[in-house]
C-alpha cells in the first residue's frame, strides 16, 4: 500500500508520517509512506506510479490542496483522498473530488484510528502481513503470499507462493486471529486456505494454482462452495470497476 503525505510544513509532515506508520502497523498493513512538500512534487510522482492513499493539506503557501486534488482526479480516479486542514470549510469542494475524509488539525488519535479502520473495510485485500516466529528468526509474510497453512503436532506449517515453508509454534487460534480477510477460509479445525490462489473447489478440495489440493471437512463443503463463489464474484466486480 502506497501512502503519500503532502504538507508544506516539515514538522507536520513528519509527525503525521509517524502516526500513519503506527496505524498501519496496528492493522498489519504493508505500507510505504512518502512525504512531499508541495502538490507539484506529489503530482509528478503520482503521474508515474499509483498511490492508494494521500493525506493532502489544503493550505500550502502558494498552492491549494484542492487544486492538487482536481489535477490528481484527471488521471487517477481511485486514490483515496484525505484532506488535512485547519477548517472543514471546503467540504463541498471535497465532495466533488470524492474525498474520503477530512482530518481537522490538530488530529486526534481516535480520528486516525477510525479512519484506518474504514480504509481496511473498503480495501479488504490491501496488502497486509503477519509476523511469524520461527527457529531462524521472525518473518513478515504478506497475506497475498500465503497459499495455505496447517496445524500438526503443536506446530503450524505455512506454505507460501514462492515455494517456501515456514514453521512456527503457536496455537492455530492465535495464528488465524489476524487472518480475518475474506480471502481466507478455514477448511477444518487445523487447515486454512487462501482462496486468492484457488482455481476451483470440486466439492471436497480447494484446487490451488499448480495443482495442490487442500481438503475441506465434509460438514464445511457447502459453506466452502458459497464462500468461494462469493469471493470470486466480489473480485470479478472489483476488476470490472477498475477496468471502467
Amino acid at each position: 500500500m502506497r501512502i503519500a503525505i503532502v504538507d508544506d510544513i516539515m514538522s507536520e509532515r513528519e509527525a503525521l508520517k509517524e502516526r500513519v506508520t503506527a496505524q498501519a502497523a496496528r492493522l498489519s498493513l504493508d505500507a510505504a509512506v512518502s512525504c512531499y512538500a508541495s502538490g507539484t512534487d506529489f503530482l509528478a510522482c503520482a503521474g508515474k506510479e499509483h498511490f492508494d492513499l494521500v493525506f493532502l493539506d489544503i493550505y500550502m503557501g502558494n498552492e491549494n490542496g484542492m487544486d492538487t486534488a482536481n489535477h490528481l482526479r484527471r488521471f487517477d480516479p481511485d486514490c483515496l483522498l484525505v484532506f488535512t486542514t485547519t477548517s472543514p470549510d471546503h467540504a463541498l469542494e471535497g465532495f466533488r473530488v470524492r474525498a474520503l475524509h477530512y482530518l481537522v488539525k490538530p488530529y486526534r488519535e481516535a480520528d486516525l484510528a477510525a479512519l484506518f479502520d474504514e480504509i481496511v473495510k473498503r480495501f479488504p485485500i490491501t496488502d497486509r502481513y503477519i509476523e511469524i516466529n520461527t527457529t531462524v528468526g521472525t518473518h513478515r509474510l504478506r497475506f497475498q503470499d500465503i497459499l495455505y497453512a496447517e496445524h500438526y503436532q503443536h506446530q503450524i506449517y505455512v506454505y507460501s507462493a514462492d515455494g517456501r515453508k515456514y514453521v512456527t509454534r503457536q496455537t492455530f487460534r492465535e495464528f488465524t486471529a489476524v487472518l480475518t480477510d475474506e480471502r481466507f477460509f478455514l477448511c477444518s479445525r487445523g487447515v486454512l486456505v487462501n482462496m486468492e490462489h484457488a482455481e476451483d473447489f470440486d466439492g471436497t478440495d480447494f484446487i490451488l494454482k499448480g495443482g495442490k489440493r487442500v481438503p475441506v471437512s465434509r460438514n464445511l463443503a457447502k459453506t466452502a462452495r458459497t464462500a468461494f463463489g462469493d469471493y470470486l464474484f466480489k473480485n470479478f466486480k472489483s476488476s470490472e470497476r477498475r477496468d471502467c
